[in-house]
């Protein structure tokens, strides 16, 4: 499983990164063929005082492509609302494609 992690308009440190990285080992107990993860880290309104932290994560499997996005007020919050929805996606493919 390769693993991409982008910050846009921030640099991340190394406790964020290690939290991410941590959670998406966790993946592969979900769908064992997962190719490629894009992890995105995002500051929103970047102007304005207050700063929306925003994840996007992006999941490659062979033939599909899982994508959830969350927004909250820290990247943790943000990272762990996007992985349950990314969960309960593959695990919504793969009873369509057991039944």
């Amino acid at each position: 499983m390769n693993v991409n992690i982008q910050t846009v308009h921030f640099d991340a440190d190394d406790k964020l990164v290690d939290y991410v990285t941590r959670k998406l080992e966790k993946l592969s107990t979900f769908h064992d063929r997962i190719l490629k993860v894009d992890v995105y880290l995002k500051l929103d309104n970047v102007v304005h005082t207050i700063k929306d932290k925003v994840v996007e994560i992006r999941i490659h499997v062979p033939r599909h492509d899982f994508f959830a996005k969350a927004s909250s007020k820290s990247f943790e919050d943000s990272f762990d609302a996007a992985m349950e929805s990314i969960v309960s996606q593959i695990k919504r493919k793969k009873e369509k494609l057991a039944a």
